[in-house]
């Protein structure tokens, strides 16, 4: 008596997709795109925006 075949194929492979890069050249271009305020580790903060350097940048 035979075993069934258990399943050799390989899993398939994920290509994660490319993150995509989020520049605002101010606060205002943030805040009119409605993506303000802008926390550290977020798509588009940058260290630049965050004048008081507490991680969150254009907030009010």
């Amino acid at each position: 008596m035979s075993k069934p075949k258990e399943n050799t194929q390989p899993a398939p492979v994920t290509t994660p997709q490319p993150v995509q890069e989020v520049y605002y050249a101010n606060c205002s271009e943030a805040k009119a795109a409605g993506a303000a305020p802008l926390y550290r580790g977020e798509p588009g903060y940058r260290a630049k925006l965050d004048r008081d350097k507490d991680g969150v940048a254009c907030e009010k």
